[in-house]
């Protein structure tokens, strides 16, 4: 069976759980266009500090996230697939 599994970080993982849950990534760019800030929202509002424009890069590159039609950053099928499942994305199994 073929492994289509990437390895993300602890920070991208948990970007992808607050995106999977209905977040999304709002940028802010300088006047040549150029990021200057990523900032995940999540559905209720709050901003999730892992994000920033490191993760946000290379979440774009993997295609885990994407942009349609001017609108937000989402979570992508691909990266929907490549997320792990986790009973909540705060903890650990080291705390069971």
């Amino acid at each position: 069976m073929l492994d289509t599994s990437l390895n993300i970080s602890k920070a991208q993982q948990r970007t992808l759980h607050a995106l999977a849950q209905g977040g999304r990534i709002v940028l802010e760019r300088d006047e040549r266009g150029d990021i200057v800030s990523a900032d995940c929202i999540t559905r209720d509002g709050w901003t999730l500090g892992d994000c920033d424009v490191a993760v946000f890069k290379s979440l774009k590159k993997k295609r885990m996230i994407a942009s349609r039609g001017g609108q937000p950053y989402q979570i992508t099928r691909e990266g929907l697939v490549n997320l792990r499942s986790q009973l909540d994305n705060r903890t650990s199994m080291r705390a069971f």
